[in-house]
């Protein structure tokens, strides 16, 4: 393949690749030839709303982008339709997150007989291990291996993500180049703007007070790139109900490190949030947004939203 191919299909894998290193836990990269693009606009599927509104945000109206896990919905414990095969089938591109995040994904496409390129997202970025409690894993039964994939919690990855997206889409349709670039880095700009305006919001709280109780291990991307600790009750995966022990060790934790506030996920049992208050004295600061997005009428249609929402619900918990 001529190098100039190779630069364009850098972040594709094909179907057999992807399946193949999902189900050994890896994601890796291979190099398919580039497909000509359709006719009309492309339809890219993405594996779930926070992907799909980034992949929007790049290919502009050049084309159609269908989520599958749709907002308000949790992708770690998502079951593919009949439907969903057929979306696959059809479409011309598929972008998923990897890091064994879309457990579904690798069998879907396997049994959809999809011949869409896959974008991984997630491709280059600086990883994260699993937090463990008392030196366990606490997944809860669900193995995403020892990388915690929720990236997008912090904007730098989806700046990576942004690259990786933008390349996929021009690989795919060469003859609408400028546009993805240019959107791209339109985006670039504005996750750039997102970035300072958190960072501004944060530093406003004194470190030794940036210490939040949440049901679901998140977060650790964003504690990484914005300098707040979370202790979860619950593993990387929501796939298990958190044990009585998992609830007594953060609440223990809560307490001896004074934790300010105490936040559950927009997809969670409020009553999580609503003992952890009680027993630890710590204020009920609402709901977070960590792996879906609110549909139009809620807080966080857009990634962006959903990460000023985070910021500015977080912020305001901690001031005194």
């Amino acid at each position: 393949m001529p190098t100039s191919r190779l630069k364009n299909c850098n972040v594709i894998l094909s179907k057999r690749a992807f399946i193949l290193a999902a189900s050994a836990g890896l994601l890796t990269m291979s190099m398919p030839a580039c497909a000509q693009a359709p006719a009309g606009k492309l339809k890219v599927v993405a594996s779930f709303s926070i992907l799909a509104d980034i992949t929007r945000q790049i290919a502009g109206e050049r084309a159609d982008v269908t989520s599958l896990v749709g907002a308000n919905s949790d992708a770690h414990v998502y079951r593919a339709t009949p439907q969903d095969a057929k979306t696959l089938k059809e479409a011309d591109l598929i972008v998923v997150n990897g890091l064994g995040f879309e457990g579904f994904m690798p069998r879907l496409i396997k049994s959809s007989g999809s011949k869409a390129p896959i974008i991984t997202a997630t491709t280059g970025i600086k990883t994260l291990e699993k937090k463990k409690a008392g030196g366990h894993d606490h997944g809860h039964g669900h193995d995403h291996g020892k990388v915690d994939p929720h990236a997008w919690q912090s904007v730098e990855a989806v700046k990576v993500f942004t690259s990786n997206i933008e390349k996929g889409l021009i690989a795919r349709d060469s003859a609408n180049a400028a546009v993805y670039r240019a959107n791209a880095d339109t985006y670039r700009a504005k996750l750039d703007g997102l970035k300072v305006e958190i960072e501004n919001l944060i530093s406003a709280i004194p470190s030794e007070k940036r210490i939040i109780v949440t049901n679901h291990d998140a977060f650790g991307y964003f504690a990484r790139e914005f300098g707040i600790r979370f202790e979860s009750v619950q593993g990387i995966s929501t796939e298990g109900e958190p044990s009585a022990k998992d609830i007594a060790r953060v609440i223990t934790i809560a307490k001896d490190k004074k934790a300010r506030a105490v936040f559950v996920e927009n997809m969670a049992d409020p009553r999580i949030g609503a003992q952890l208050a009680k027993e630890t004295g710590a204020k009920l600061g609402g709901a977070l947004f960590s792996d879906a997005l609110s549909d139009e009428k809620g807080p966080a249609p857009s990634y962006i939203a959903l990460m000023k929402h985070n910021a500015r619900a977080l912020t305001e918990a901690l001031k005194d």
